[in-house]
Order: structure tokens, then sequence, then C-alpha cells
């Protein structure tokens, strides 16, 4: 299937106000949605985020996209990172979203899910965790965009323990994460334990602080936690941050799994993350680690080194989120249930013919049609990117929007306490 032309789409999505470490998301969150056009008229879809520079780099490999062949995908790796090669993580996420899209377009094809193309599934369901977030009241978007504010306000233990039972209620969750960073540690400890004596002992939590803490804060708030929790995500900064607080915790004797998303992201950050024993679950993202192949051959080393393996998530739609079922579906060695941010975008951004994908007792079907099983809606693409043209949002700043709306003296600090 060869690749005659690329369709660059950047769109903007309406997101709620829920915070993190870093202050408080913006009214839209921007996605790139990247169109392959095989020769017989077939499309093939992938998506990424959306900052000032993506179109500008997608638009630089274009001469090295059009004319291949949708599966020459090493060559095409190689080129890109070539070609972009001043930033790896540019070249690791531009590839991102062109493999998807090839993979897709190979599919449909060929008449097989993505799945397997990548080496078969593992699995017919593809499990996702809760992710609940403190919120200020609202639902995303402004004048005269806002949208309806579906889970409401969530500041207080009270009240993330209401967001949570809505989320299990409405989607079957089977598993609950916290984005933590937030307040101070004695409230996020109490947050997590009155979720803990709400869902009683079998229902796994986590939660993520997103660095915000020093070594000696995270020692305490896992000691605090033990018990509570499956894992333990990015607490501290670094692996050498990581390593010192799984010391700190088996000294008091405690055993937790540290997980990340930030201090091991790339293939070359494992081996010193093993040889600290800094890490003890991974969470992958074909956005970060350069593709589908990318990530499934994480799960193969995670194997190797008795490292378990989760995905990592942000504010996506539809596109990435069945990227994300197909390389689960790929992927045996996916040891707990997948994050997910979808459940807080807003029903009438999606780009899905059909609407949102339906998660149902917790987990995603993987589908059996073509490719990646989707079809876009080419209005709502039109939508979305006249939403684009129209917002003032590019690079994504988390701590503008605490400063312009909620705290005019807020300052990013890592970490925290």
């Amino acid at each position: 299937m060869n690749i005659r032309d690329m369709k660059i789409t950047p769109i903007a999505v309406a997101d709620p106000p829920v915070r993190n470490s870093s202050g408080v998301h913006e009214p839209y969150a921007l996605r790139t949605i990247v169109e392959l056009v095989g020769e017989d008229g077939l499309s093939g879809w992938g998506e990424i985020t959306c900052v000032t520079d993506t179109v500008a780099e997608l638009e630089r490999v274009r001469d090295l996209v059009i004319g291949r062949e949708a599966l020459d995908l090493n060559r095409l790796r190689r080129d890109v990172t070539a070609r972009l090669g001043n930033d790896p993580r540019a070249g690791a996420r531009i590839f991102s979203a062109l493999e998807v899209a090839a993979f897709d377009l190979a599919g449909q094809a060929l008449g097989v899910p993505v799945c397997e193309l990548l080496g078969g599934r593992a699995r017919d369901r593809v499990p996702f965790s809760a992710y609940l977030f403190y919120k200020y009241a609202g639902g995303g978007g402004e004048h005269g965009d806002e949208r309806a504010d579906r889970w409401g306000e969530a500041l207080t233990p009270r009240q993330l323990v209401a967001q949570a039972k809505d989320f299990v209620a409405t989607h079957g969750f089977t598993s609950i994460k916290l984005k933590a960073g937030v307040f101070e540690p004695a409230i996020e400890i109490e947050t997590m334990r009155q979720l803990r004596d709400a869902f009683g002992p079998a229902m796994p939590l986590r939660i993520d602080p997103n660095c915000a803490w020093t070594v000696a804060t995270s020692i305490e708030i896992g000691t605090a936690l033990a018990g509570t929790l499956e894992y333990f995500e990015d607490p501290t900064g670094g692996i050498d941050g990581m390593a010192a607080v799984q010391r700190g915790l088996l000294a008091a004797g405690v055993e937790l799994p540290l997980a990340t998303n930030m201090c091991v992201v790339r293939f070359e950050q494992i081996p010193p993350a093993v040889r600290e024993d800094a890490v003890q679950v991974i969470l992958g993202d074909h956005h970060f680690w350069g593709g589908l192949r990318a990530v499934v051959e994480l799960g193969r080393i995670c194997e190797t080194f008795g490292i378990g393996m989760s995905m990592h998530s942000n504010s996506h739609l539809g596109v990435s989120l069945m990227a994300m079922v197909h390389l689960a579906a790929a992927t045996p060695w996916l040891t707990y249930d997948c994050d997910t941010h979808y459940p807080w975008q807003d029903e009438a951004d999606e780009l899905l013919v059909g609407g949102k994908v339906p998660i149902v007792d917790g987990a995603i079907a993987v589908p059996d049609r073509p490719g990646l099983g989707i079809e876009v809606d080419r209005d709502a693409l039109a939508r979305g990117h006249e939403r684009y043209l129209r917002v003032p949002y590019r690079d994504r700043r988390d701590d503008h929007e605490m400063r312009r709306k909620y705290d005019p003296a807020w300052v990013t600090r890592l970490p925290r306490w």
C-alpha cells in the first residue's frame, strides 16, 4: 500500500479545569490529527499532542512519507529521526503518529486489525483505571463554548470519593488512580484512605504526584500508605531520586512498587533504572517511546527484568485511545490496568463516527474490524480545527492558567513538599 498524501489537522478540544503539580489544565487541549491517504483512497489515522512546532515538524518530513510503502516503517523511523535529529523526543513523537496512521492504513488494505500486525492479540479486552483529579468547577471551553460540568468540583477527600464512585458506576472501573501533588500531603493521604474505606481492600489504588515531593516526603507518604497502594507513581524526580525512595521504603520495612512515566521514557534510561532498582513499573506510551512497535519491545524488556508495565495517558480522543487498545492487546506483558483521560473529554469533541468509545466493566473490547477499527467524522474534524484557529492557546502552560484564574502568585515548584 503506497502512501499518496499526508494531511495534518491541528484541533482543539474542551478540557476541564483539573489540577496537577504544575497548576491546572487550560480550557482547551490541543491535538494533531494525521491522515495518510493510500493509493486506493483508504485513509489511516494517527493522533498526537499539538505544540507550536508539531505541524512544522510533520511538514519537515512530508517528503519522507509520500510515496513510501505503508509498512516500510524501519526505514521511515530512521529517516524521520535523522531529519529531526536535534530533538530525539520530537522524532519519537512525530514518528509515533505516522506509524499509527501507517498501521491503520495497512490493516485496512490487508483486512486485518492493527493488533494482528503487531504480533497478534494477547487479550480481547483492555482494562483501564479510573483516573481521578482534584478539580475546580467547570467542564472546559470558554467564551460561549463552555461545556456542562459532568463531574463537578472535587477539592476535598469527600468530593474525590464521590468522583470515584461516579466513575466506577458509569464505566465499571476496577482500579483507581489519583493525580496528586496538589494539596498538602496530609490531605492527599486522607483522600487515599477515604478511597480505601469507600471501596474496600480489593480495589487497587495508585497515586501520582508528578514529582511534587522530596525523597524524604515520598518515603513518609509511601510508609503512611503501605498496604493501601498497588504502586506509587513518580513521587519524586529522577532515577537517583526514585532509587533513594525505594531504598528508604525498604529500610522502613515497606515493599511498594515505584512506577514511572517521567524518569524512564526512553530506552537508554532503562539500564541505569535497572542498576539502581529505581522503578518496578514502567508506564509505556507510544507517543513518547516512538510508536506502537517500540512499546511492544518495551514490554519484552520489562518482562525480561521482571518490571511491571502499564500505559500512560494524557488528554486524548478516540484515535489515540484505539491505538492504545490495539497496542495493549498485542503486549502480553501488560501487568496493570492502563491509564486514560478519555472519560474527561466531552462527547461533542469526539472525532469518531458513532461517538465516544464505550468503556464497559472498566475495559474496552479490541475491535475485529480492519486497521484501528475506526471511522473519522470529517465534519467533527473540521469543527475541531475551526476551534483550534479560534482559541489563543498553543503551548500548554498549566502554571499560566493557574495564575490567570485561581492564584495570581502561583509558581510551579518541584518538589513542592
